[in-house]
């Protein structure tokens, strides 16, 4: 199938591109490449899978892959009203992946006009071209943030999520809604994903997996919110990006529901003070621990119910925290040092 792969150079979408091209799709990604994190990163996310440039990638210039043939990029922003429509008329995808969005709870409270250019603007501007453009089946990216302080576990895609409690978690229970009207008012089929807490290589430095291995590694003070009293939903790269392949690969039967909402995740919270104990014990170092309040916008647990993920597309998390920290830890040395 053609697919295009927004938020290409990030983190999930530079592993799903390279993931989709190995199963032979037509695959074009597309990103803004902005500085909210180290473009060089990005950049280099970019030239695993080909596509390399000698100065900056130019916007609204196609670049071809020098590994695979069948991958090629974009530089572009979602809510661009112009290039964006172009693209769809001019390349006719049969699957759309939406993984752009500008991220970050903390991040939010510093930027908010940012969260509603890419994550609102741009998904309207996605949702816009799927349906003009007779997209066969959009996936798009949500967040266990939608959740908010939900006291009920595991969390369920069945249960209340209208009291968010950050600006990034809003934008993303709105890109449900909008989802879901589209799907109902255009017959278009659309299946959303709300991730879990997903780590692993080429993880961004923004993300718990970097701060904690990046401080422990250079004795720098630790910061751990609410005093270690946090659990988290740890899902690996490679769970995550399967899931997201089963669901790529099966397109939606015309009796089945077109909108449809999922879960996905371990399905397994750990303690956040155990996780950090795991990567001092690889690391072979103690933290130096600096225990603080709670975060505005953070909550104290995320747990997904992926039962309905597991029945719907036989989907199975099989990497372990031990091992998922091991892999993440071999491409930081290998890359930062």
């Amino acid at each position: 199938m053609k697919i295009l792969v927004t938020g290409a150079a990030g983190f999930i979408g530079f592993h799903l591109c390279e993931k989709l091209v190995k199963q032979n799709h037509e695959v074009i990604g597309l990103d803004n490449i902005n500085d909210y994190y180290s473009q060089e990163l990005k950049l280099d996310r970019l030239k695993e899978v080909g596509i390399e440039s000698e100065d900056m990638i130019d916007f609204n210039k196609k670049y071809n892959s020098s590994l695979y043939c069948n991958f090629s990029f974009f530089r572009l922003n979602i809510e661009d009203r112009k290039n964006l429509p172009e693209l769809f008329k001019i390349e006719k995808f049969d699957i759309v992946c939406n993984l752009a969005a500008q991220a970050g709870v903390r991040y939010s409270l510093e930027n908010p006009e940012a969260y509603i250019d890419s994550n609102l603007v741009g998904f309207a501007n996605i949702l816009e071209c799927c349906k003009n453009y007779e997209v066969k089946h959009l996936i798009y990216a949500s967040s266990s943030s939608v959740y908010g302080q939900n006291k009920k576990v595991p969390f369920s895609t069945e249960d209340r999520v209208d009291q968010p409690i950050s600006l990034y978690a809003a934008t993303k229970r709105s890109n449900e809604i909008m989802a879901y009207t589209y799907s109902h008012l255009y017959d278009l089929p659309v299946t959303g994903l709300r991730f879990f807490t997903v780590y692993g290589p080429w993880g961004r430095p923004d993300m718990a997996m970097f701060l904690f291995a990046n401080a422990i590694k250079n004795a720098k003070p630790l910061k751990v919110f609410n005093e270690g009293k946090l659990e988290r939903d740890f899902t690996f790269i490679d769970d995550i990006v399967n899931g997201i392949l089963a669901v790529v690969n099966k397109l939606p039967a015309s009796e089945v529901a077109k909108y449809r909402l999922y879960n996905i995740g371990k399905s397994k919270p750990i303690n956040l003070l155990n996780f950090i104990e795991e990567i001092e014990d690889q690391l072979g170092v103690k933290a130096k621990r600096q225990m603080m309040a709670m975060q505005p916008g953070d909550v104290e647990q995320t747990w997904a119910d992926s039962a309905p993920l597991m029945a719907d597309y036989d989907y199975q998390p099989m990497v372990e925290v031990k091992e998922g920290v091991a892999k993440y830890l071999a491409w930081y040395k290998s890359y930062y040092d």
